[in-house]
């Protein structure tokens, strides 16, 4: 079954084209990594999918329905979710307070809060998992502000889980880690439940090899090779453009 397609995508600004014609076919529970040079359109094409910015020309499809003209919270309810190459938390707010935000939005009620948030149970219990699952059960209490860069990235990833998504996109979730909390950072995707399909763009060679079991290289806005971690690394057009062989 085909959880994302993406057919003749194309995002121009003004006369630059960002995006230039991709297609893609991600199967459910596959985990695609999306590589290529700084300024291949990577991130335009992500904010095309989520719906940060509307495609100039071309479809995008989620689990057979068309969703290419749906806002980003019409396509958050269909079921995908999102991180950011830069973190987009509330800093001033409690670790806790943040994903409490994020479960209440998922579970609709964002709208309907006439009394006060501990009396919602079952969010504080989905709150307490997320934490737990994400290594930051013993700072609920935390003022986002003052987590390392390395935690904020964890919790932006529990953000993106509260509505348990049938699709999670990735925009460099280790970008800006240490060798430990990159580590640390990829063993934890490598457990989420295959129900779940990701897609994710990634500047670490190694990281997208080691997560994803399909790789996309775009240039220049265009889809130029797509394969498995062995293809890639061997195609000469890879290497020329990206991997900076001579």
């Amino acid at each position: 079954m085909t959880a994302l397609e993406v057919r003749q995508l194309y995002k121009r600004f003004g006369g630059i084209e960002a995006v230039a014609g991709v297609s893609l076919d991600i199967a459910a529970g596959e985990r695609r990594a999306l590589i290529g040079p700084n300024g291949a359109g990577k991130t335009t094409l992500f904010h095309c999918i989520a719906g940060t910015e509307l495609a100039s020309a071309g479809t995008v499809t989620l689990f057979g329905k068309d969703i290419t003209r749906l806002p980003a919270h019409a396509r958050a309810r269909s079921g995908l979710a999102r991180t950011f190459q830069i973190t987009n938390l509330f800093p001033l707010l409690t670790v806790m307070e943040n994903v409490l935000l994020a479960a209440a939005a998922a579970a609709d009620v964002g709208l309907a809060l006439v009394k006060s948030m501990a009396s919602y149970g079952a969010l504080h219990e989905r709150g307490a998992k997320l934490l737990a699952d994400w290594g930051l059960a013993e700072k609920p209490s935390v003022q986002v502000r003052h987590l390392s860069y390395g935690e904020q990235r964890q919790l932006e990833l529990a953000l993106a889980l509260a509505g348990e998504p049938r699709i999670l996109l990735l925009d460099e979730p280790t970008a800006g880690l240490s060798a430990a909390e990159s580590a640390r950072v990829v063993g934890m995707l490598q457990a989420l439940s295959r129900r779940m399909t990701i897609l994710m763009v990634e500047h670490d060679m190694d990281v997208a090899f080691g997560l994803a079991d399909r790789i996309s290289v775009l240039h220049m806005g265009r889809i130029v090779a797509e394969g498995d971690e062995r293809a890639i690394r061997a195609d000469p057009q890879v290497s020329e453009i990206y991997l900076g062989a001579q």
